[in-house]
Order: C-alpha cells, then sequence, then structure tokens
C-alpha cells in the first residue's frame, strides 16, 4: 500500500505540472491576441547593466539606506559592548563609544566617503526620530524599574545621599559654567537655561548602569546595594523632575512664562497617581500572568505611555519625562511590572537604544576638543563631576552613619552618569543650549566617570581587605567557634525551605544566632536589575517562610551568572562556610554500567525531566557540576537526594561504612532534639575498632533513642520510605545506594556528606 507521503507527493508533482501548462497555454493564446508589448532593441545594455542599475537605484533609496544603517549600528555596538564587558565595563558604555566612533571623530574624519554613503545628512532624521521612540519606550521601562517599596524602607537615608549627589554637584556646575559661558555659548542661548543644563548634565547618575553594576557585584540585596539602589532611585526621580522643570524654563525663555507648564507638570503627575494608577491596580490583577495577559491590554498600556509622552510634550516638557511618569505608576502587584519590562525591555535595549546611541554619536565630534585651552574645560569639567557628585554622596554617606568603605562605595555608584546623562545632553542639543563642543565635553566626561567606577570599586574592596588582613595579623591564636557557618544553595524554590530543614534537624540549638547563607544564582545574565529583584523576592518566599517559623536569621545572595559552579564555590570560600548544602535528583547522579535496557529508560526519563520541568540547578545541577563543587570547594559538602517533604521525621537511619564516616556522629545531639529514634548501622568491618567502641557507649548512654546494628553488604540494608524517613551517610555511600538501587523512587531521602580533609 502506498504511504500518504509519498502520496501526497505525486498529487504535487501532477497539480504543478497540470498548472503551469495551462498558465503557460494562457500567456500564449493571450501574446497572440494582443502581442507582447516587448520591443528589444540592438543598442540595448546588457543583463548585467540593467542588473547594477536596480541595484544602484535601491541602493539610493531611503528605505535601504535606513536598513544599512541599522545592520551598521547594531554590529558596531555589539561588537564593542562585548569588548567592554570583556573588561569588567558595562556594556552600555561600549555602545555609547560605538556611536561615538560612528560619527565625525573617527569614521567622519578618517573615511568621510563612506561615512556620507552609511550616514548621508539628509537621512539622519528617519534615524532620530526612530532613537527617540526608543527612548520613550527606554524612560517606560526605567520607570517601571523604580521600587518605591525600597524607597520607603530607607527613605531618611536615601533622601540625604541623593539629594545631596544632585544638590552639591548642581551647585558646582552652575560655578563652571561661569567660566565657559561668555566663550562658548555665549552667542546662542542666554546664561539661565545654559547654567541649569550644565548642573542637570552634573547632577544626574545613570540609574540603569549603577544599577546593573550592583547585579553583576552581587549587591542586590545587600544593605549596601539596597541602600545604594534607593538612592539611585530617588536621585532619579527627583533629577527628571528638575530637568522638566529647567525644560520648561529654557522653552518659555523666563521663570515667570514656565509657571504655567510647570502647574500642568504637577496637575499631570496629580492625574496619573491618583486616577490612572488606581484604574491599573485594579485591571492587572485580571492581567497579571503570561496566560491571561493579552494583546489589547498590551495596546492598551502603550496607548497611555504614548498620551502620556504626548501632553508633556506638547506643554513644553519633554515627552521623556511623560513616558517616565507612565512606568512609575504601573501597580507592582503581582509581577506585573514584570511582565511589562519583559515584553518592552529587550527590543528597546538590543534595538532602539543603540540607535540612540549613533545619533549622539554622530552629533558629537570629541575632535573639537583640539586645544589645550579645550582640554583644560573638558579636564575641569571632570574634576569638578567627581567632586560634586562622588564627593556629595561619600560625604552624606558618611554622616548618616556609613562607614568610610560603604560611603566611597556609596559616592563612586552614584558618579556613574552614561546613557542617563547622554539622554539629558541631547535635549539640551536639540534645545539649541549646548553647543559643539560643550556637547562634546560633556559627553566625554559621562564615558570617564562611568569608566573609573568599576576599576574604583574593586580598589575600594582591596583597601578594605588588606585593611581586615592586618587587624586579624595579631591573633595568632585562632578563637574557638561556638556555632558552625553554614550555607545553602538551592535552585527550586520549595527546595529552599527543605535544604534549611535538614539544617535545623541536624544542629538544633546549635544554630545559634549567626545568620545561615541562602543563596540561589540564576543562569544567566539578561534580566534587568528589578526584573531579576522579582524573581529573587519569589525564589526566596519558602525558605524565608520556614525560617521564620524555626526562628533562623537568613542572609541571602542573589545574583545572576553564566556559571553557577563558580558563584557557589566563591561565596562559599569567601564566606568561609563550614557546611554548604545542596539539593540534588536521582538522575544526578550517573548509573553503574548494567543492563542496557535500564540504562536507556534511566536516560529517557531524565530528559522527560527536563522538557517538562525544565531543569533547574538547584545548587549542584547534573554530576560533572557536582564533581566540580566537590573538587573546588574547602568546606564540608552535604547533597540532599530526593527531597521529600520532610517536617514528620521521626526515624533516621545513619550508615557508617569507614572510620572517616565516623563523624557523622556528630549530629546525633541534634538530631535527638527534633526525632524519636536515631538507628546506627556499622559495618562489620570496623568491629573492634575505637569507633565501634564509641558507638557502644552512646548506645548505653541513650538506649531509648539510639538503635546500634551492624551490617555486612549495603544491598543487606532494608532502605524503604516505609521503614526510615531519613539516611544520613557519606557521599560516597550515597551514590553507591541511589546508583544501584532499581527502584531509586521509592528510597527515602539521603544525606550524602562529604567532610573535608583535616590539615
Amino acid at each position: 500500500m502506498m504511504s500518504k507521503k509519498r502520496k501526497n507527493l505525486y498529487v504535487y508533482i501532477v497539480m504543478l505540472s497540470f498548472f503551469t501548462v495551462l498558465i503557460l497555454a494562457a500567456l500564449k493564446g493571450g501574446m497572440n491576441i494582443y502581442g507582447s508589448g516587448l520591443v528589444l532593441k540592438s543598442h540595448d545594455v546588457s543583463a548585467l547593466s540593467m542588473f547594477q542599475k536596480v541595484v544602484s537605484t535601491n541602493l539610493s533609496s531611503s528605505f535601504i539606506v535606513l536598513l544599512i544603517q541599522i545592520i551598521v549600528i547594531l554590529v558596531a555596538c555589539r561588537v564593542f559592548a562585548t569588548v567592554f564587558n570583556a573588561m569588567n565595563q558595562p556594556g552600555v558604555l561600549g555602545e555609547i563609544v560605538a556611536g561615538i566612533l560612528l560619527g565625525p571623530s573617527f569614521l567622519g574624519h578618517f573615511w568621510p566617503q563612506i561615512s556620507n554613503f552609511i550616514f548621508p545628512a539628509s537621512s539622519m532624521s528617519t534615524v532620530h526620530l526612530m532613537s527617540e521612540i526608543g527612548l520613550v519606550l527606554f524612560m517606560f521601562v526605567i520607570g517601571l524599574e523604580v521600587d518605591f517599596s525600597t524607597l520607603k524602607t530607607k527613605m531618611n537615608e536615601t533622601l540625604v545621599i541623593s539629594h545631596a549627589g544632585i544638590l552639591v554637584p548642581f551647585f558646582l556646575g552652575i560655578l563652571v559654567s561661569y567660566g565657559v559661558y561668555e566663550r562658548y555659548a555665549a552667542t546662542m542661548t542666554s546664561f539661565l537655561p545654559f547654567a541649569l543644563f550644565i548642573g542637570i548634565a552634573m547632577s544626574i547618575t545613570a540609574f540603569p548602569v549603577l544599577a546593573r553594576i550592583i547585579q553583576e557585584k552581587g549587591m542586590t540585596h545587600s544593605p549596601l546595594g539596597v541602600l545604594t539602589i534607593a538612592s539611585a532611585a530617588n536621585d532619579d526621580v527627583t533629577a527628571w523632575c528638575l530637568l522638566a522643570v529647567v525644560i520648561a524654563i529654557t522653552e518659555a525663555g523666563t521663570l515667570g512664562s514656565s509657571i504655567f507648564a510647570i502647574v500642568l507638570t504637577g496637575l499631570f503627575i496629580l492625574i496619573m497617581f491618583v486616577f490612572v494608577r488606581p484604574f491599573f491596580e485594579t485591571i492587572s490583577k485580571r492581567f497579571a500572568t503570561r496566560e491571561t495577559i493579552n494583546k489589547n491590554f498590551i495596546s492598551f498600556v502603550f496607548l497611555v505611555v504614548l498620551l502620556s509622552a504626548t501632553f508633556t510634550e506638547l506643554i513644553g516638557i519633554h515627552a521623556l519625562f511623560g513616558s517616565f511618569i507612565a512606568g512609575v505608576i504601573m501597580p507592582y502587584t503581582h509581577g506585573f511590572r514584570r511582565i511589562l519590562i519583559d515584553k518592552v525591555e529587550d527590543i528597546t535595549l538590543a534595538f532602539f537604544l543603540p540607535l540612540f546611541f549613533a545619533y549622539s554619536g554622530l552629533n558629537t565630534n570629541v575632535l573639537l576638543i583640539n586645544s589645550a585651552e579645550m582640554w583644560a574645560v573638558c579636564g575641569v569639567f571632570i574634576v569638578v563631576a567627581i567632586l560634586g557628585k562622588f564627593g556629595g554622596c561619600a560625604v552624606a554617606a558618611r554622616v548618616v552613619g556609613e562607614s568610610w568603605h560603604d560611603s566611597l562605595t556609596i559616592g563612586m555608584l552614584m558618579n556613574t552618569r552614561g546613557l542617563m546623562q547622554l539622554v539629558a545632553l541631547n535635549i539640551g542639543y536639540e534645545l539649541g543650549v549646548l553647543p559643539k563642543s560643550i556637547y562634546a565635553v560633556l559627553v566625554v566626561m559621562a564615558l570617564v566617570t562611568t569608566f573609573m567606577t568599576v576599576p574604583c570599586l574593586n580598589l575600594f574592596e582591596r583597601i578594605r581587605k588588606k585593611k581586615q588582613i592586618k587587624q586579624e595579623e595579631p591573633q595568632l591564636i585562632p578563637q574557638p567557634q561556638l556555632n558552625p557557618k553554614l550555607m545553602i544553595s538551592f535552585g527550586r524554590p520549595e527546595s529552599g525551605s527543605v535544604l534549611l530543614y535538614v539544617y535545623h534537624l541536624l544542629f538544633g540549638k546549635q544554630l545559634g544566632e549567626e545568620s545561615i547563607i541562602a543563596s540561589h544564582f540564576t543562569q544567566g545574565t539578561e534580566l534587568s536589575i528589578i526584573t531579576a529583584d522579582h524573581y529573587s523576592r519569589d525564589t526566596f518566599r519558602f525558605i524565608d517562610s520556614e525560617a521564620d517559623t524555626l526562628k533562623i536569621q537568613l542572609d541571602r545572595h542573589y545574583k545572576l551568572s553564566d556559571n553557577v559552579v563558580d558563584e557557589i564555590v566563591n561565596l562559599a570560600n569567601r564566606e568561609k562556610a563550614d557546611y554548604l548544602i545542596v539539593g540534588s535528583a536521582f538522575g544526578c547522579f550517573e548509573k553503574v554500567p548494567g543492563n542496557r535496557a535500564k540504562s536507556m529508560e534511566h536516560i529517557h526519563s531524565l530528559w522527560k525531566n527536563i522538557k517538562e520541568k525544565s531543569l533547574e540547578l538547584s545548587g549542584i545541577g547534573l554530576t560533572l557540576k557536582s564533581k566540580e563543587i566537590l573538587q573546588r570547594i574547602k568546606c564540608n559538602v552535604m547533597i540532599l537526594v530526593n527531597q521529600l517533604p520532610l517536617n514528620k521525621i521521626s526515624k533516621v537511619s545513619i550508615i557508617i561504612r569507614t572510620e572517616e564516616d565516623g563523624q557523622l556522629l556528630q549530629f546525633i545531639d541534634g538530631l535527638l532534639q527534633s526525632v524519636r529514634q536515631v538507628r546506627i548501622y556499622v559495618s562489620i568491618s570496623l568491629k573492634g575498632s575505637e569507633l565501634y567502641k564509641k558507638i557502644d557507649n552512646m548506645l548505653v548512654d541513650n538506649p531509648a533513642h539510639i538503635g546500634f546494628h551492624p551490617f555486612n553488604e549495603l544491598k543487606d540494608l532494608e532502605l524503604n520510605q516505609t521503614s526510615v524517613h531519613f539516611i544520613i551517610t557519606s557521599y560516597n555511600v550515597c551514590r553507591e545506594i541511589v546508583t544501584t538501587n532499581d527502584k531509586p523512587q521509592e528510597l527515602p531521602a539521603i544525606l550524602g556528606v562529604r567532610f573535608k580533609e583535616a590539615k
């Protein structure tokens, strides 16, 4: 019988042949009646020449020019972003440099013909309009990333730090404008708007770049990170409100005539917060998840953004302020902002912002700084900017009670300008307030203050560590450690609470008052800082609840990373943890050689688990990753296999096969505080050893709660969920139990412990 595929192929061939003949016959009949209409002359050009003419004509079309521009811009920005990332610098800094190099500073200077071909002056209006649309969307995302709940928790400190970081550089910027106005700007604008824009350029902080650096440094949930993020968010809101006032004054010409624009701006903000925000909070309850959100609602959100931008543009305030406020008023409920950020951020950052950088670069001619005087002016601007922002924020942070290290760190992070200053500079340039030479100087200042952030932060950290080492040097005799330092690394949110409960079982009252390090690392680095913050909150909700129940303090660590194993190892080593516990699954252990059918069944089961649940690194991941952790980690490592609900444990078994496994007995006291009975299984090969005698003595001291059971082979033990709830043994025994058992899913939870080697 003919297969269905072959039958369909034959049907297709017959249909194609039949209708091809009919089409050709119809065309021939029409040409016989009406003629072909093709007149070929002997002196006509060749086919190649005709094709070249078509290509040449298309190359001059505005659409092709725009496509070529976009391709060149995106490639250049990606290349330089990658280079700067490799230099441990924010990728956005590389994109800014790429834009400048595509402009008259480099490409236009050395290869003007290529520059004129790719970026003809007549086409720049299109690039400008696209970059403006991108900025409107970008400011909407920035508004979404402003977390007012963060501001509330640190309101007093953030007000002092953020407003010191605005007032001090703003004042210094106005002073500097005295010295440069008459020579560089007097012919094109009045002093008031010029001085105000210089002050704004000095006082703005690049919130997105700062937030990205904090995330990459793993400071998101540290007290220092929270304080800096809150200060930057407060700075962001204040600076954009201040910029709106400056634009109103600039457009109106005087402070008095700008009152109308300022009053309308205040009315606009009031309406957005009092009426529009509650409306979105109500409607977000229906459209809060990816499954229910629809295109109509997304269209409505964009409509609100565009209406806000249009209104603020009409009244003389920039459209960017309207889109920023539209983002700020969006509700926080059920990850609603996260959904909007996910939908808008990628296309904005990957496509539209590079166009803005290119347009800014095409307006920036660094070669205008071509004299000793101009370089001196540039140097003055850079020094004043650093003194105002870094110095103002650092001193303010110290005044509110932060250490000098933390104060300097806050000041340096707030000194980051980059993208946000570039936005403000472009507004001033478009309004005709900033001349090209001063615009170029301020762009260089933005690059320098952003580029210096990471190296200075690393320097502060090295100085802090050196001071710590000097303080520890006199302590020649190590102090005894009263409580072990414990660390948890988990993937699935619910597994974190299980791992914490295991620590509670093992150590009981020994946990003391010291916080347990709870860490989660997300594979990848493409989430924004606030989106990552939402994921972090969801991830820690189970372990937080368990910690509250057990009255245990947690030191939370969350980070996006391309290498989860590196993060786990580095954190454990840096924090000098005594114990690290991670979760695993049966599929994470290699099967011992055996029946091929069983091996294939195991592989199929693992593949099905990966497809249906998506593979999450629970702090240990696959076998190679677990081996890497065990090889590189300096502390004791616990691996919990088969994470069943452990809140009703009453029967625990400890399996001891070697002398080294005797270290497991240290957990007896902690276990007896929570469970009724602990069974100790000891290999017969240890009979007569000191360890054997020690276990005998433990049995005499507590016969009601400790059971002693010699064994010969592991296979002789009855290990199932009915006879025992929880097994504690060495990592090697744990691995052997799992890999040799035909039905590992019926095993109880097993904790495999790998003790570090004694020095």
